[in-house]
């Protein structure tokens, strides 16, 4: 007796339409951060206002260190009450 084949509970789609990066919410500030850490003298860091970030600053570093991690960019980060600081180590 041949097997009854199951019905699907859910949609397909083509493997070409499946989108394989990651687009986030912190994709606009951590780009942001990581083009003006390009151009960032040395011996500077970045001063970001922390009312400026659009998530708490442990969800904005976490994201900038799995951006700085896949291109090998060295960073670090301080942080008081009004400001988070981001240099290039």
């Amino acid at each position: 007796m041949p097997k009854k084949a199951k019905s699907r509970q859910f949609e397909t789609t083509d493997r070409i339409n499946v989108p394989t990066g990651r687009n986030g919410k912190h994709k606009v500030i951590v780009g942001q951060i990581l083009d003006n850490l390009k151009v960032l003298d040395k011996g500077q860091s970045l001063k970001i206002p922390l009312d400026d970030l659009p998530d708490s600053v442990v969800n904005i570093r976490s994201a900038l260190s799995r951006a700085t991690h896949k291109t090998g960019h060295a960073v670090s980060t301080a942080a008081d009450q009004d400001f988070l600081y981001i240099w290039n180590s």
